[in-house]
């Protein structure tokens, strides 16, 4: 499977699109419909009519790439149908891609770790419990 990092942009198309539609033509529709940039680098995804079917388009900086997956079993999770486009974290995206119902995942949130103590002060500390020891050993 190709996995994008987590940099990506990636937009579901809401819409089914006629799967006779190559390349060109889903270029064309992503800047016509979503007034989106189908040379930046996202990964634009739509579906069939019949949801067992999608194609994913993207521009991988020296070329464009074309995705095509027929799922067996129940088809793709895709939401109601309306307009526009949908923002998917990779998470989602990944579970669509591998037929899960996408809907129910979630991204987990990482805190940032606090900043470690300066390399100075720790060295600055150990300098003077050392120089402390050294003192008492003379007296």
């Amino acid at each position: 499977m190709i996995v994008p990092s987590s940099s990506f942009k990636i937009f579901l198309a809401m819409q089914p699109v006629d799967f006779r539609k190559g390349i060109d033509g889903l270029v064309n529709y992503v800047a016509e419909n979503f007034d989106l940039d189908p040379f930046s680098g996202a990964f634009f995804v739509f579906r069939s009519k019949g949801r067992d079917k999608m194609k994913i388009v993207m521009w991988d900086g020296t070329g464009l790439v074309l995705i095509y997956k027929r799922i067996e079993g129940n088809g793709f999770y895709w939401p109601s149908l309306v307009d526009g486009t949908l923002s998917l974290t990779k998470a989602q995206f990944e579970a669509l891609f591998e037929g899960i119902d996408w809907r129910n995942v979630t991204t987990p949130r990482y805190l940032r770790p606090q900043k470690p103590q300066s390399l100075s002060t720790l060295s600055t500390g150990k300098a003077q419990t050392r120089q402390n020891s050294d003192q008492a050993h003379e007296h």
